[in-house]
């Protein structure tokens, strides 16, 4: 039988950045940090796909300041046990994010925090995975955090990017933002046949959410080289 567990999912924090290095397109050199830029930055979700995420399930809102943007699952679930399918032992959500930005910035992902709660038998483990890339550019690392049962708490995941590594959304171009995630679990030595173990990613609380940081930067000036006019020399 499955344990009756409360997944009482907390907020906070940020986990899981882009790992490459890149400077601005058209930039000579990274251009000084900001705060954010003054206008506000819209985020659209164009897909959702996965098993994790299925169309209504996922949701994504900015913060008033512009410093971070959140991602609220409600299904996301993988699980081992009774009953279970066999696939339940791994769930995953692809989304594609349309980032609007006021023009003149450009922003990188620099901190992301994931939560949720797992409840794992003894022998058991679950994992909690990501990455994240620029439509057009290289995926970043994907970065694997795991929990070893027996567990029975909220958990999380948290990852940064140095500044210098940062990869940034190239300036004056419109390139849709992939982030890919994904739980899985694993019986290990406990019995899947009589012992249900699951991470979850969701939440029935809409306050709770994955966090993402961002970093912001001006887009350098383009230049404009001066005409050269050749002057004609007076005749001797």
């Amino acid at each position: 039988m499955s344990p009756s567990v409360s997944r009482t999912l907390l907020t906070g924090g940020a986990a899981a950045l882009l790992l490459a290095t890149a400077t601005p397109a058209g930039a000579a050199g990274p251009t000084p940090p900001i705060t954010a830029p003054p206008d506000k930055i819209v985020i659209e979700l164009a897909t959702v796909n996965g098993s994790g995420c299925r169309e209504g399930t996922a949701e994504v809102a900015v913060a008033p300041d512009n410093t971070a943007f959140t991602v609220t699952y409600s299904e996301y679930l993988a699980q081992v046990g009774p009953g279970a399918p066999p696939t339940a032992f791994r769930k995953n959500c692809q989304l594609n994010l349309r980032v609007h930005v006021p023009s003149g910035f450009t922003y990188a992902i620099v901190q992301a925090d994931y939560r949720g709660f797992a409840f794992l038998q003894p022998g058991a483990w679950g994992q909690e995975r990501a990455n994240y890339y620029f439509q057009g550019m290289p995926q970043t690392s994907q970065r694997t955090h795991q929990f070893n049962g027996p567990f029975n708490d909220n958990w999380q995941a948290t990852d940064k990017t140095e500044f210098a590594d940062l990869v940034w959304a190239p300036c004056g171009e419109r390139r849709n933002f992939n982030i890919n995630t994904e739980l899985r679990v694993y019986a290990g030595t406990s019995n899947p046949q009589t012992a249900t173990s699951f991470m979850a990613m969701d939440s029935t609380d809409a306050s709770v959410s994955t966090l993402y940081h961002l970093a912001w930067q001006r887009c350098p000036t383009p230049r404009h080289d001066t005409p050269r006019h050749d002057v004609p020399r007076a005749d001797k």
